[in-house]
C-alpha cells in the first residue's frame, strides 16, 4: 500500500449534513474526488470544490485508491458496497475507509469480507458535528493497522486530527464512549438550563457566565446556544445520537456492564423521538426536559 496523498482519486459516498463539508475539504485539498449520495440533490454542492458526481457507487468506486464512507447505518453500507459486485471496481489494493458509526461486529464482518477481496479497511467514526465537519477540525476515531493509519494520514488531515485507537473495530468502540459522554453532557447542559430558566435566569446570559468555569465545555458552547435561542435545525440529528446510544446500550449488555447513566440517556433520547424530535437537532433534548416537566418552559414561574 502507498500513502493517498493529495492526487489520489478517492470515491466518497455519502454527501450529507457532515459528509458534504469533509468531501469538499478533500476536493478542496486537492484529491479527486467522485462523489455519490442517493439524492444527488445533496451532493452538487461539491461541483464547486471541483468533485465530479456520480450515478452510482460503483462508478464512484471505478478506479480509486481510497473510498471514503459517510452512509447512515451499517445496514446501508452492506447494501451499498457488500451486496453486489461495487467493490470489486475499485483499484486493486485499495483502502476502505469507514468514516460512519456503525455496531463494533457489523464494522469487523466488514472488515473480513473486504480483506477477502484485497482491500484494506479502516473504521475512523468522527467527533465534532457539523462545525466540525465543515471547518476541519473533527475527532477522527481511526481502527486498524498503524501502517494503514499512517498511509490515510494526508487524507485524514484536511478533515480533522486522526488518532489510532487499536485495532479494526477500535474506532467504533471509542466513538461509542464519545456519545455517552456527549449524551450525558447534553442531558446535563439541557437539566441545569431548565433548572435555572425556572428560576428566572437568561439562559443566554447563563451560558456566558458558564464558559471559561468548570463547567465549561462545547457541548455548553455550541449546543447551549442553540438550547438558549431555541435553535433546533438539525446539525447533528438527534436520531443519529440515538442511534448510537442503542449500539452502546447494547454493547454494554453483551459485555455484562451495568451502566445505569447509559439506560437512562437512551429512554430520554427515545422519549424525544417519540414527541417529534426525530428530525430535529440533537440539542433539542431540552425541549424533552421541558415537556417533562411542562412548567418549567422559560420564563413560566411557579
Amino acid at each position: 500500500m502507498a500513502e493517498i496523498a493529495p492526487g489520489a482519486r478517492i470515491a466518497f459516498l455519502g454527501t450529507g449534513i457532515m459528509g458534504g463539508h469533509m468531501a469538499r475539504r478533500l476536493a478542496e485539498a486537492g484529491f479527486r474526488v467522485a462523489a455519490w449520495n442517493r439524492s444527488r440533490a445533496k451532493a452538487e454542492p461539491l461541483l464547486a470544490s471541483g468533485a465530479t458526481l456520480a450515478g452510482t457507487p460503483a462508478q464512484a468506486l471505478a478506479g480509486a485508491e481510497a473510498a471514503v464512507v459517510m452512509l447512515s447505518t451499517g445496514a446501508v453500507i452492506d447494501e451499498v458496497l457488500f451486496s453486489g459486485a461495487a467493490l470489486d471496481t475499485l483499484k486493486p489494493g485499495a483502502m476502505l475507509v469507514v468514516m460512519s458509526s456503525i455496531p463494533v461486529e457489523t464494522c469487523r464482518a466488514q472488515a473480513a469480507q473486504a480483506a477477502a477481496r484485497g482491500l484494506a479497511y479502516v473504521d475512523a467514526p468522527v467527533s465534532g458535528g457539523e462545525v466540525g465537519a465543515r471547518d476541519g477540525t473533527l475527532a477522527i476515531l481511526a481502527g486498524g493497522d498503524d501502517a494503514t493509519i499512517a498511509d490515510l494520514s494526508p487524507l485524514f488531515a484536511p478533515m480533522g486530527r486522526a488518532t489510532r485507537i487499536g485495532p479494526v473495530g477500535t474506532g467504533q468502540l471509542a466513538k461509542l464512549a464519545n456519545q455517552i459522554i456527549v449524551g450525558a453532557a447534553m442531558a446535563g447542559v439541557a437539566e441545569a438550563f431548565a433548572f435555572a430558566a425556572k428560576g428566572g435566569a437568561d439562559l443566554k446570559n447563563l451560558r456566558a457566565a458558564l464558559m471559561g468555569g468548570f463547567g465549561d465545555s462545547k457541548v455548553l458552547n455550541l449546543h447551549g446556544a442553540r438550547m438558549a435561542a431555541r435553535d433546533f435545525v438539525p446539525g447533528s440529528p438527534a436520531q443519529y445520537q440515538l442511534k448510537d446510544l442503542k449500539t452502546a446500550q447494547a454493547l454494554a449488555g453483551e459485555m455484562g456492564l451495568s451502566l445505569t447513566l447509559l439506560d437512562t440517556l437512551t429512554g430520554l433520547f427515545t422519549d424525544m423521538m417519540a414527541h417529534g424530535g426525530t428530525d430535529r437537532d440533537v440539542s433539542a433534548i431540552f425541549e424533552e426536559v421541558e415537556r417533562r416537566s411542562p412548567r418549567a418552559r422559560t420564563g413560566e414561574k411557579a
